[in-house]
């Protein structure tokens, strides 16, 4: 713990510096130093609060020691670190996590990306339900979505579709989501009734600026069409829809569900700044084994992350174990995702403290 409380005083040193800065004329004649001091200390808030109780449970906890020696006190002392001392282990638990390194992007919005797999129309089906997941999970937790793109069958299922989900913590809960998910059910078609197995494969991309990216214009390959077909939310006389193609690395965006040529054009270049960044961090993972095994396998898109079991009613996400490892088929389904991403944040956050602790 000394050097925990170190770092937090160290911390906490900075943290009293900057809203120094913050009312000092000089900072507030400066917008761009401003607002990254203003993002420095919103990003340290919690840990010092959290410190802040810390120290007061300290203090208190060096009162009743004192308390002990009197003996017509002890008993009151003994009483009061018996509630003290839980609390005590607690915080320094939660300000363990706090101090461990964070993904910069995960106050990002992101970019979700559904494809169906193996398994044909019925694999489109489960990759339609997939998106309505994702739909009514961020209702619920009041993100924003937005539909780039969709390519549908004549059934209404999903061979490609395209979100965005806007809201603060989006990245940091759905990055989680990247791999294959696999559904076992009995297809309506099915006459039989035999169990098939069908995938399809989620990517969770977190939107960056066009500060972030640098993209040639002469590596661009733009293609305009008329929207419509299957994937269309409305036919278009004109050539509203937009393809793009980055040519040195072959990736193809295109989006075709504004009404104007120029906004499906801004949100293929959105697209195509988040494939970029996270070709960028795909490469950088594989790279660096250690930092793909501390993404629990969120960063692998060959990875089969779950499986859905309609015939049992329930979800088996292969990264979890024991108890956290399967879910009710429904609740997750309407978009209950909750139980499954805080245990492998959990799992995550014990794999780091591992990491750190052998360091």
């Amino acid at each position: 713990m000394v050097n925990m409380k170190d770092k937090l005083e160290t911390l906490a040193a900075r943290y009293d510096e900057i809203q120094v800065r913050l009312s000092q004329p000089e900072t507030l004649s400066d917008m761009d130093t401003w607002r990254r001091l203003m993002k420095e200390h919103a990003d340290m808030e919690e840990l010092m609060t959290a410190y802040g109780r810390y120290k007061t449970v300290l203090e208190n906890v060096e009162q009743a020691k004192e308390m002990l020696e009197d003996p017509d006190l002890r008993d009151m002392a003994k009483e009061e670190l018996s509630e003290l001392e839980p609390e005590q282990e607690a915080l320094e638990r939660e300000l363990q996590l706090l101090l461990l390194p964070k993904d910069p992007n995960d106050d990002r919005n992101v970019i979700v990306e559904i494809r169906a797999g193996t398994g044909g129309e019925e694999a489109a089906l489960f990759a339609s339900e997939l998106a309505r997941m994702y739909t009514h999970y961020a209702d619920a937790r009041g993100w924003k979505t937005e539909e780039l793109d969709a390519n549908l069958t004549e059934l209404g299922g999903v061979k490609e579709l395209s979100m965005m989900i806007s809201g603060k913590g989006a990245y940091s809960r759905l990055k989680y989501e990247s791999g294959a998910h696999r559904v076992q059910r009995v297809p309506e078609t099915e006459s039989g009734g035999r169990i098939h197995t069908s995938a399809a494969t989620v990517a969770v991309m977190p939107e960056v600026d066009d500060v972030e990216v640098e993209i040639n214009p002469n590596d661009l390959r733009i293609d305009t069409y008329r929207a419509g077909g299957a994937g269309g939310q409305h036919v278009n006389r004109t050539d509203s829809a937009v393809r793009i193609v980055h040519i040195p690395t072959g990736i193809v965006v295109q989006c075709q569900n504004e009404r104007s040529q120029i906004q499906n054009r801004e949100q293929a270049m959105r697209m195509l700044r988040s494939k970029l960044w996270d070709k960028a961090l795909q490469e950088r993972a594989d790279e660096v084994s250690a930092f793909r095994k501390s993404q629990v396998g969120s960063g692998d898109r060959s990875e089969r992350i779950r499986t859905y079991r309609f015939q049992e009613k329930i979800v088996v996400d292969h990264r979890l174990t024991g108890e956290h490892k399967s879910y009710p088929l429904g609740p997750v389904l309407d978009g209950d995702l909750d139980g499954i991403l805080d245990a492998l944040i959990a799992r995550q956050q014990a794999e780091k403290l591992l990491q750190q602790s052998n360091t």
